[in-house]
């Protein structure tokens, strides 16, 4: 079956209908965009058809391109893939010119046929493109109907004639939140932005573009650029107001991007070079600069763990080979802000919920946290108010735990005390079924140590959360000792009903994700100990992409939980600890009261409604400054090496054992620099040879945990990369 179908309907309207078969969404391939274009020239070389309607078969439009068609056509380029990526690009501008110019006489620009656009809901990135190329867009008026360019967000800009077509539409300035900020608009403000034309109720969308097309004109269907005497909304560049336009897009986009992120500032550039000249040279010099983009390794990098790696970890890339374990009603313990988000994320993915507290108004608390998220999405129209009822309905709060029998999963999310989770344990495993699967969400404490408190440790696993639930993506799944493939099968297929990305994870101290962000804060206090000016720390961090630097991150997270994380770890580790020189600086803090955001004091000044206002300056009162501040080279070497370093043992640990896990649970956990595509894909960035320069460096200043792993030592001595001999994902364990 093809991914296009044609059909001419009786009142000579041909119908192109876009259905990829076996996927709830459609995304375009190389094969597809053929037959699209097989389909457009049979509608306008038949003189029967009067117009054109592009729609889907699905209640979507369009996911976007199929990011695997690039990967395939970059590897068929052999060792100079740029101009076959040209030529495919070129290839797609040439089929979506013929969209637009639909058959006109090229002097005259009449006798085109019309081509409409039925967007049936959610239309991103290449879809938008086919769109923009139309003559008429008209979008269904739906909760989850949305529309946008949001390539910017995986590392690339709309290359089809997105980024040309809109910006000239528009002007530059106007363009931005789609192009820049890779912003999805709902219908009504899609229209308001002309990304659309018209909003319909569903039922009336192929008659309203089918009643557009059979009365359009020839100037309806006549792009603005085609006609003569056009001029840039907002200005060209060599006009005033134009030039200002791109003196200040080009100051947003390095503030906003830190010179990190190659894409927006090819964006500008396409725009600002293709807006001198013709709209057919324009789009070749959009071609030009996408495909550097794509030569580019931090957006390959973008790309193939944002994309490619995400979701083979979402599609079950790393799930044990047992049977079918979809959650049907799943049970959680403690309704404080990680049960109830948990609770919420269930409930709306149609899972039946039940919410446990010790008493009821704690429970019933819980349950206004999820309708608190619904009631917000019903202001800004992604919920309806069917919808809320709907999922607060599968929500049972209760302080019974008989209300737990027949849960097939449980998450208990009660304190982080080791005691009080044993306690919970016991008490609730006689009541649910045999098979049920018992998961902990906890972020430091020991899963193996845990289990010990389960009658069937085989079905005992720990879930990490992260928080807020709601809007983070990651879920990182600890295995135990005992924990059985099932158990693991269970938690991963959770995890996809709730529509999160999992990696999977053996047991250890601070797990994967912890054991990676505590030491870029600790590396940060660190510097300040030192005297290291803690702007020139931060902005570091900010610099490299970071979204908040390590003094910030100990603030947000408060001291309290910092300081009572390095009491934890001291004792359980003893002589083989080596963090007190840190300790010291935030157990001085704590004494001074100083307990991070909440309490407007902290590594921070605050104002009075908890602003930032620069870090405080009683740490240079305690800590004087040096005189010689290290170079920004070096600050930002040592933050990244305390991350990656820890990322590399893990996977020399075999706690981590897939590195594609490793990426993408760093970007999606904490923020590991997204350009870089996380730790893995850094280190093969810059070559395995250079990072053991620098870590040798490193560790001669500063000490034996910049000390190389000799994995990576490895990896130098025989010129091999992460992902030239791990990317497959099957190393059990690295070394």
């Amino acid at each position: 079956m093809s991914d296009f179908t044609y059909d001419l309907h009786d009142d000579g309207v041909a119908v192109i209908t876009w259905d990829v078969p076996g996927k709830s969404m459609n995304v375009l391939s190389r094969e597809a965009f053929e037959t699209f274009e097989a389909a457009l020239d049979k509608g306008l070389n038949d003189g029967a058809v009067k117009g054109i309607v592009i729609t889907s078969g699905k209640d979507t439009f369009a996911g976007g391109m199929d990011l695997n068609t690039l990967a395939t056509i970059r590897a068929e380029g052999g060792e100079n893939p740029a101009p076959a990526l040209f030529e495919f690009t070129m290839n797609g501008h040439r089929i979506l010119r013929k969209v637009e110019r639909a058959g006109m006489d090229p002097k005259t620009n009449k006798g085109g046929k019309p081509i409409a656009c039925a967007i049936p809901g959610l239309c991103a990135g290449i879809g938008t493109e086919i769109a923009l190329a139309c003559h008429y867009r008209v979008m269904a008026d739906t909760p989850k109907g949305r529309i946008g360019l949001p390539e910017i967000l995986l590392g690339l800009f709309p290359g089809a004639g997105g980024t040309t077509r809109y910006s000239r539409m528009v002007g530059a300035m106007a363009a931005a939140p789609v192009l820049l900020e890779g912003k999805m608009l709902d219908p009504k403000k899609a229209k308001s932005a002309q990304l659309i034309d018209a909003v319909v109720p569903a039922e009336d969308l192929m008659s309203a573009a089918k009643e557009w097309v059979l009365n359009a004109t020839d100037a309806d269907i006549v792009k603005p650029w085609d006609q003569k005497g056009w001029k840039m909304p907002g200005g060209a560049p060599y006009h005033p107001a134009g030039f200002m336009t791109f003196v200040g897009a080009s100051a947003m986009i390095n503030g906003k991007t830190k010179g990190v992120y190659p894409a927006a500032k090819a964006l500008l550039s396409s725009i600002y070079e293709g807006a001198l000249v013709p709209f057919d040279t324009a789009l070749k010099i959009e071609a030009r600069w996408f495909t550097s983009i794509l030569m580019d390794p931090r957006s390959s990098a973008m790309i193939r763990s944002l994309f490619v790696n995400k979701q083979a970890l979402e599609k079950g890339a790393n799930r044990p080979d047992v049977a079918d374990e979809t959650v049907q009603k799943v049970g959680i313990l403690g309704a404080g802000m990680m049960g109830a988000g948990i609770a919420y994320v269930s409930a709306n993915a149609g899972i039946e919920v039940v919410l446990i507290d010790r008493d009821q108004d704690a429970a019933d608390r819980g349950k206004a946290h999820a309708e608190g998220i619904l009631e917000k999405g019903i202001q800004r129209r992604k919920v309806t108010e069917e919808k809320k009822v709907e999922v607060l309905n599968r929500i049972t709060a209760t302080t019974d735990l008989d209300a737990l029998k027949g849960c097939d999963l449980i998450v208990e999310a009660v304190f982080e005390d080791p005691k009080v989770k044993a306690e919970m344990t016991a008490k609730v495993e006689p009541i649910i079924p045999d098979t049920a699967i018992f998961a902990t969400n906890t972020s430091t404490l020991p899963i193996t140590e845990l289990a010990k408190a389960s009658a069937r440790p085989e079905q005992f696993i720990g879930i990490h959360f992260f928080s807020p639930v709601d809007k983070m993506l990651l879920v990182e799944i600890i295995k135990g000792a005992k924990t059985g493939d099932r158990a693991v099968a269970k938690a991963l297929d959770f995890v996809r009903q709730i529509r999160k990305t999992p990696i999977a994870v053996n047991d250890a101290r601070f797990f994967y994700a912890n054991r990676c962000i505590l030491p870029y804060g600790r590396e940060g206090l660190r510097m300040v100990g030192e005297g290291v000016e803690p702007a020139l720390i931060e902005n570091a961090a900010k610099l490299l992409g970071f979204p908040v630097g390590p003094l910030q991150l100990i603030d947000d997270t408060t001291i309290t939980l910092n300081a009572s994380i390095a009491r934890a770890t001291k004792a359980a580790m003893g002589d083989a600890y080596s963090d007190a020189f840190t300790d010291e600086i935030l157990f001085w803090l704590e004494s001074e009261g100083r307990l991070g955001r909440g309490a407007k004091a902290g590594l921070y000044a605050y104002d009075e409604a908890g602003k930032r206002t620069g870090t405080w300056d009683g740490l240079h009162d305690k800590y004087p400054l040096l005189e010689d501040q290290p170079t920004l080279t070096e600050v930002q070497h040592r933050l990244l090496m305390a991350q990656t370093l820890e990322a590399v043992r893990s996977f020399e640990d075999g706690v981590l054992t897939d590195i594609r896990e490793g990426d993408v649970g760093a970007i999606l956990g904490w923020g590991f620099a997204p350009w870089s595509g996380g730790p893995f894909s850094w280190l093969d960035m810059i070559g395995a040879a250079k990072a053991v320069e620098i870590c040798d460096a490193l560790a001669e200043t500063h000490g034996i945990r910049f000390e190389t792993p000799a994995l990576l030592r490895d990896l130098a001595e025989t010129g091999e990369t992460f992902y030239g001999r791990y990317g497959s994902g099957h190393a059990a364990k690295a070394a």
